[in-house]
């Protein structure tokens, strides 16, 4: 069985080396029949492309041919248009050759007659010299004649020369200044009441003034028993507790309040009423009202300046500045209330400033403050000024709101416009009628210390002060002052009037010189 096996699978291994052989041998000659039709459509392909290179190797030699003719075609055109423009420019340059010989010969012909031109200007000179020299003889002749005939050397004659112009001179300066000043005021006054007007006119403010005393209302006569109290401890309780002197007189149903100090007044007088309204009148029940009485004024006060500072559209101000602020509602000058002041100077500022174009925000702010030390100048030594400085500088104002406040009233000079603008608004404010009121005494006595000012010049034989104190009318002495010398007499006083005294507003001076010639017919 086992030897069938092996014959079996030898007779396979046979068959299958058989099969491979047969196999080979079949694709060996389909190999060898492929073969040989590509090498014929290999040397087909080549024989074609070699004659497509032939023609193509024909076309590029007739294509060479033909740019070659057409290069020597362009270069021989090209050589013809140079040659063209060689001939147009040699014509030129034969043409600009030409002009300029015959511009040459111009500038010779010019050359000559400028020659013959100097020679003849030369030849006038030397007569010019020589006539030059007879007329020095002639003038020096003439000089001599002239002062043998006025007996006047020539020094003497210049010095008098001299004198007399500037005689004349003065009288044109003053002539000039007289018609500039006078141009320069109709201008300046014509712009400056239309600026004023309109803030006046923007600014409607009660014309009242207020008491710097405060009464106050009893129900009864008996009432006035009742604040004296027994031996007097009442009356001594309100003033000790208050700090101000009470009047009880003889007026029927009243009593007075009299104290340096607004604010301490203010006090006393809502306590007295809060006192007498109670009933109640012991030195405790005073000490309490006068307490509650101290603490109103003191919000009131606040208030107030927070209104006065929302009134006027300033923002940013120090809340301790505002509380002082507040305080001026309780201060007077000349019976003017002085916060309604401030808060009208801070509008006509505000106004003033917006017609000459500057900051209207400053200018109402340093309006508004430039009186703040008149809220402390009880409790403080010093002027308001000072006082009002010292306080912007604390809370950190603007150098320029410090710097109006300290020249407001000329302590100072100006500095800039918004200076100008208070010093304008406050005199505003402060002159308007009904605003003030001012002692007689103190009046007079103004009024007669500008005449005596006045009448102390070299030259002046009288004058009157009018208009309240506003104008000086100074009449001079003709024969003392020329009339060139009326205007620098003028501003002597002006400076005088404004170093030595104090006036409110400002004061017009008014030179008047005049000659009288009076005879009698018989």
């Amino acid at each position: 069985m086992e030897i069938w096996m092996i014959i079996v699978i030898v007779v396979c291994v046979i068959g299958i080396f058989v099969s491979f052989f047969i196999g080979m041998n079949a694709r060996k000659s389909f190999f060898e029949k492929h073969i040989g039709s590509a090498e014929e459509e290999a040397i087909k392909i080549v024989q074609q492309a070699q004659n497509k290179a032939d023609d193509i190797i024909k076309q590029a030699n007739a294509d060479k041919k033909e740019i070659i003719l057409e290069g020597k075609e362009e270069i021989h055109r090209q050589r013809q248009k140079n040659d063209k423009e060689l001939s147009d420019r040699q014509k030129d340059i034969r043409r600009q050759e030409n002009r300029l010989q015959q511009k040459e010969e111009t500038i010779d012909k010019k050359i000559a007659n400028l020659e013959k031109r100097e020679e003849n200007f030369i030849q006038k000179n030397q007569q010019l010299d020589e006539q030059f020299k007879e007329t020095e003889k002639i003038k020096e002749e003439q000089l001599k004649k002239l002062q043998e005939i006025s007996g006047l050397t020539l020094e003497q004659a210049k010095e008098y020369l001299l004198t007399r112009l500037d005689e004349e001179l003065v009288y044109e300066k003053s002539v000039r200044i007289i018609e500039a000043e006078q141009k320069i005021k109709e201008e300046a006054d014509a712009k400056a009441q239309k600026i004023l007007v309109l803030a006046m006119q923007k600014c409607a403010a009660e014309q009242v003034c207020e008491a710097t005393i405060s009464v106050v209302q009893l129900p009864n006569d008996e009432m006035k028993g009742r604040i004296i109290g027994r031996e007097g401890r009442n009356i001594r309780a309100i003033e000790s507790n208050t700090g101000v002197d009470l009047i009880i007189d003889d007026t029927p149903e009243t009593i007075t309040l009299s104290c340096f100090d607004p604010v301490r007044r203010e006090i006393a007088r809502i306590a007295m009423e809060r006192l007498i309204a109670d009933g109640r009148i012991h030195p405790a029940k005073i000490e309490e009202m006068v307490e509650k009485a101290r603490n109103d004024v003191e919000l009131n006060m606040k208030k107030e300046g927070e209104r006065a500072v929302l009134q006027v559209g300033v923002a940013g101000m120090h809340p301790e500045l505002i509380k002082i602020l507040g305080r001026l509602m309780f201060r007077t000058s000349y019976g003017q209330n002085v916060l309604n002041h401030s808060v009208e100077v801070a509008h006509l500022s505000g106004a003033i400033a917006a017609e000459l174009g500057v900051s209207v925000k400053l200018a109402k702010r340093a309006g508004l403050l430039h009186d703040i030390g008149k809220a402390l100048d009880y409790e403080v030594d010093g002027s308001h000024i000072d006082i009002g400085v010292e306080l912007a500088k604390k809370y950190k104002e603007n150098n320029v709101v410090v710097h109006a406040i300290h020249s407001h009233h000329g302590d100072v000079e100006a500095e800039s416009v918004i200076d100008y603008i208070v010093q304008s608004a406050d005199a505003i404010s402060a002159a308007r009628p009904g605003a003030r009121k001012e002692n007689l005494e103190n009046y007079i006595k103004r009024l007669k210390d500008l005449e005596e000012l006045a009448s102390s010049f070299e030259g002046v034989e009288r004058s009157f002060a009018i208009q309240a104190g506003r104008e000086i009318r100074v009449m001079v002495r003709p024969d003392a002052v020329k009339d060139e010398k009326m205007i620098p007499l003028a501003r002597e006083i002006c400076k005088k009037i404004e170093s030595d005294l104090e006036y409110p507003g400002q004061v017009k001076v008014n030179i008047i010189r005049e000659n009288r010639a009076i005879e009698y017919a018989r």
